[in-house]
């Protein structure tokens, strides 16, 4: 299988270039390979193509942006997340892809976009985002989303027409929602085609408009959906819903729906992948003499035994306490930083016990840190 080449090597330009730039080094290399300045040349056709796909996607923000982050495996339109007909984002429209742009280019038509509206389309893909908690990333949760889309109208279901009333092919186009007429350039002649003016690229012309829809075939209306949100997503999340998206024209499938999380953050924890981190303070005495504490987890609290002589800053691991894998079965596990509380204010006698406690441990406690500096220095 043949390795693409990065879309910015293919138009000759830098990864920062404006758009001015990629639409002028599109256009060179258009008019260099284009077949019919080259005819029965297989070589220049592909790399007329190549610039072509290039264009398609750095042309538009959105596609750029997600090309710029995932390589082609972003404009992937069988991928996940990937390009696919994001509606608002753009979406490869077919395999003339961006004929238009060269029509429009060199002649101010329409040619590639009179030829996409001719057969089937998919419709628009939506895009959602939704905010939940720390907890219900960890774990999933079902979700309830309500979706402002348009769905074919049930009064004329979807014909756009007044039920019982008749529906005429255009005679204009013939139905195909395209004319087609020959130009004569300075690449030769060149068949041109556009929407029609006549019935607006439908193919179809309605003399009694439905009174639900206006004609349209469709209507905006509020769909509840039920997500399912799997364990384990992390922000920036992006949940699939094939076929929530908006109706297809002309027989195509719906679009998708694109479900974007964003994950609350959490007064305990934080997360980095499967693992969660958090701290947990304890007494001097505690940390001194040890001691069994209670752990909050995400589970709830987890008996923790901290051993005798632990220094603030020591770290821990609960194996298994972590965020599940959304990959598996596994879970990642809990580190918990120990931060020994110093008590701020003492009363005369407990302050009594800790010069005692100080005597009685003689060098290996008593002695100030000053003295020791000293006899480091061998002062």
């Amino acid at each position: 299988m043949a390795v693409k080449r990065d879309y910015y090597e293919v138009l000759g330009v830098s990864k920062g270039a404006s758009e001015e730039e990629i639409k002028k080094a599109y256009r060179q290399l258009a008019k260099k390979y284009h077949p019919d300045m080259n005819p029965d040349n297989k070589e220049s056709e592909a790399k007329f193509k190549e610039a072509n796909e290039a264009y398609e996607v750095l042309s538009d923000k959105e596609k750029r942006g997600r090309y710029d982050q995932f390589g082609h495996a972003g404009t992937d339109p069988n991928g996940f997340g990937g390009a696919g007909g994001f509606s608002g984002f753009g979406g490869f429209e077919g395999d003339v892809g961006g004929f238009g742009d060269i029509f429009d280019m060199f002649f101010g038509g329409g040619g590639g976009a009179g030829r996409r509206r001719g057969g089937p389309q998919k419709g628009a893909d939506l895009k959602y985002e939704m905010e939940i908690e720390f907890e219900e990333a960890a774990f999933g949760i079902k979700k309830d989303v309500t979706i402002a889309r348009n769905e074919n109208c049930s009064e004329c279901k979807g014909t756009g027409a007044k039920p019982g009333s008749k529906v005429d092919t255009c005679r204009t186009c013939g139905g195909v929602g395209e004319v087609r007429y020959t130009q004569n350039t300075l690449l030769g002649k060149v068949v041109n085609v556009r929407p029609c003016d006549e019935c607006r690229g439908t193919g179809k012309i309605i003399k009694d408009k439905c009174s639900s829809c206006y004609g349209k075939g469709t209507v905006k209306k509020n769909r509840k959906i039920t997500l399912d949100i799997p364990a384990g997503v992390d922000n920036g999340s992006v949940i699939p819903l094939r076929g929530e998206g908006e109706p297809g024209e002309k027989g195509g499938p719906n679009g998708d729906l694109y479900i974007y999380i964003r994950v609350k953050s959490h007064k305990l924890f934080k997360r980095d992948g499967v693992n969660v981190y958090s701290e947990m303070p304890i007494s001097f005495v505690q940390a001194a003499l040890g001691d069994e504490i209670n752990i909050p987890t995400l589970d709830g609290d987890a008996k923790f035994t901290i051993p005798e002589g632990t220094q603030t800053g020591s770290t821990f691991k609960l194996k298994g306490k972590g965020i599940p894998s959304l990959r598996g079965s596994s879970r990642g596990d809990q580190y918990f930083t120990v931060k020994v509380i110093v008590p701020k204010k003492l009363n005369e006698k407990q302050k009594e016990l800790l010069k005692k406690f100080a005597e009685i441990s003689g060098d290996s406690f008593g002695k100030s840190i000053f003295d020791k500096v000293k006899d480091a220095f061998g002062k």
